[in-house]
């Protein structure tokens, strides 16, 4: 497992991760307040100029690991076209590329260490009803460190399909993948158990 923290360094790695993770939730709020076309263009072209200044190496690590994104941009958007509610789909496309595209760039320019200590801050209320905030604290290591894993094992199984067919992969590598991720599961499951779990009580 890998972090997704950028070795470019850019000055925003030298801002305060509890700052960095605020501004995100306030722009996702904007995100979804903003309903007109147009104005979702400006805001992920500006997106885009954000991953464009640290360089060309950054911008290409930052589209890298967006790829992801293309299912659901092309599920999407077939739907809407389908429907015949173009500007609707163009406006949920663009909302969810600008507001992955913002917390992929945190995440690039965050370290997890800094990111679990703003959790552990704001969880501080939990403990208060003896409540333990580690096990959140440990989900969202996982999800971070995990996402690097999941997309290295979805371009294992495309390279796989291309070298047994000359048809681009296609929706029948989802079940293949689904195996692959629960199977990954299960070997992260085992091995907390190995080490004992988690308590979901604060610890006295």
């Amino acid at each position: 497992m890998i972090s997704l923290t950028s070795p470019i360094r850019t000055r925003a790695h030298n801002w305060p991760a509890g700052a960095k993770l605020l501004s995100l939730c306030v722009a996702t709020a904007v995100l979804f307040a903003i309903k007109d076309v147009p104005a979702q263009v400006l805001v992920f072209a500006l997106v885009i100029a954000l991953y464009t200044i640290p360089g060309r190496d950054f911008l290409a690590a930052g589209f890298r690991q967006l790829r992801l994104l293309w299912p659901f941009v092309l599920i999407v958007g077939l739907w809407h076209l389908w429907t015949g509610e173009f500007a609707l789909g163009a406006s949920v496309v663009l909302r969810m590329l600008s507001a992955v595209g913002l917390a992929n760039l945190v995440t690039m320019t965050t370290r997890l260490s800094d990111m679990i200590d703003v959790v552990k801050a704001v969880t501080v209320p939990l403990r208060w009803f003896g409540l333990s905030s580690r096990v959140l604290e440990f989900a969202i290591a996982l999800v971070i460190r995990l996402t690097p894993v999941l997309v290295e094992r979805g371009g294992q199984l495309s390279q796989s399909w291309k070298a047994r067919s000359r048809k681009a992969p296609n929706w029948r590598i989802i079940l293949p993948f689904t195996v692959l991720a629960l199977d990954d599961a299960d070997y992260v499951a085992e091995a907390l158990r190995a080490r004992g779990g988690f308590n979901t009580k604060e610890d006295t």
